[in-house]
């Protein structure tokens, strides 16, 4: 009695990989308000900012103490300046790498899935049932060991089991790298996000300063004091939105930086399920393959012992030859419809492409957003250098 076998399940869905799409580009005057600030808080540094143009005006233009408020102005957010720049540099490092990984270059862990997930294909496509004759042939007087088909590629599966799990493990190091890039983006994205809590805060004080200033300024110029409204302006409201400017510059690389974070530990997330898939799917086509072929050897065996038996008894009694052909012929036909069929194989093996497939369309995705971002934060530092340099020439002054 025919066992019937049946393929392996069909994944529930096909995998689709889904590349973020590029981070626009961030305006200066835009960033504010992608970091709002409470509005207790804001009139908290409004009070400040009034208080201080207030104690600034009624000082002595050639007084120290007047020279250290303007000193003080120039160092505004000066801290903040140089940690968002630094981890606007460490992102566009980082956003490089990934786009190297995507093109396979270079020596991340998405470089390293990627090559990894090459060799897998090329493996596994050496092993595709399409690419070997696995017809069952008649053969009489016995089995000429070595000589079989299905032996010959069950051969070439065993020999490569070994190559092939070393790639499985390569590609779950590759997945633990990628686990632990995103951890590392998260505890960066934090500290961003910090940091430009506080640029965020320091630009409503620096529009608050501006606004008090031209205030006191249209004050002063009512009250008579023309000289001293003009020293105002110019020792004052001067640096104020000269670094205000700083602020609202630097604060839109650093959105610019914590998108890039999100569209970077995105596209490390879909690769992650890219290699699981693949890893898992590999893993059950294989183990059909070790089935199917051992199953297809032993059907082998037993046709070429039948017609053995067949051809030695016809010769022998010719008056059951009716009777021995009618059973031969019964036996053939359990035989082929016995339900051990390539097909199950190729089933197993589909899967696998249909997964790589889905994969290689994702870093191909992937290659055109990242290579956005990078473009982007490119654009946004070198907006920011020059006021980081004009930052560190005044602080070494």
């Amino acid at each position: 009695m025919s066992i019937p076998l049946t393929p392996p399940e069909a994944l529930s869905a096909p995998l689709v990989l889904d590349a973020p799409k590029s981070v626009e580009i961030v305006k200066a005057d835009d960033a504010p308000g992608m970091v709002p600030v409470p509005v207790e808080r804001q009139q908290e540094i409004n009070e400040q900012a009034r208080a201080f143009i207030t104690e600034v005006s009624a000082m002595s233009p050639f007084s120290p103490e007047y020279t250290s408020k303007i000193d003080g102005i120039n160092r505004l957010a000066g801290q903040q300046l140089v940690d968002s720049a630094g981890t606007s540099s460490r992102l566009l490092e980082r956003s490089s790498t990934s786009l190297a990984g995507a093109k396979k270059s270079g020596s991340s862990a998405q470089v390293q899935v990627a090559s990894t997930l090459g060799e897998l294909r090329s493996t596994v496509e050496d092993l595709t049932p399409n690419n070997s004759d696995l017809s069952v042939g008649r053969k009489i007087l016995g089995i000429i060991p070595g000589g079989s088909k299905l032996a010959k590629y069950f051969q070439k599966y065993e020999s490569a089991q070994t190559q092939i799990d070393k790639i499985i493990k390569s590609l779950m190091s590759g997945q633990d790298e990628l686990l632990k890039d995103n951890a590392s983006l998260a505890q960066e994205k934090t500290a961003l996000w910090e940091t430009m809590q506080g640029l965020s805060e320091y630009a409503v004080f620096a529009k608050a300063l501006d606004a008090a200033t031209v205030t006191r300024i249209d004050e002063m110029r009512l009250e008579g004091k023309i000289e001293e409204a003009g020293k105002l302006d110019s020792d004052v409201l001067y640096p104020i939105r000269q670094r205000h400017q700083d602020i609202l510059t630097q604060l839109a690389v650093s959105v610019q930086g914590y998108l890039a974070i999100d569209l970077i530990r995105k596209n490390n997330t879909e690769l992650i399920k890219g290699v699981e898939r693949a890893r898992t799917t590999t893993i059950s086509a294989l183990r059909t393959a070790v089935i199917v072929a051992q199953a297809l050897a032993n059907q082998k065996m037993v046709l070429d012992q039948i017609d053995a038996i067949n051809t030695t008894t016809n010769n022998m009694i010719l008056k059951t030859s009716e009777m021995l052909k009618d059973q031969t012929s019964r036996i053939h036909q359990q035989a082929a419809s016995s339900g051990v069929s390539v097909e199950t194989l190729q089933k197993a093996f589909d899967n696998v492409f249909q997964t790589m497939d889905a994969i290689d369309t994702f870093r191909s995705q992937a290659n055109k957003s990242m290579e956005g971002t990078v473009q982007a934060l490119e654009s946004g530092l070198e907006k920011s250098r020059p006021y980081l340099d004009r930052v560190r020439q005044q602080e070494g002054n």
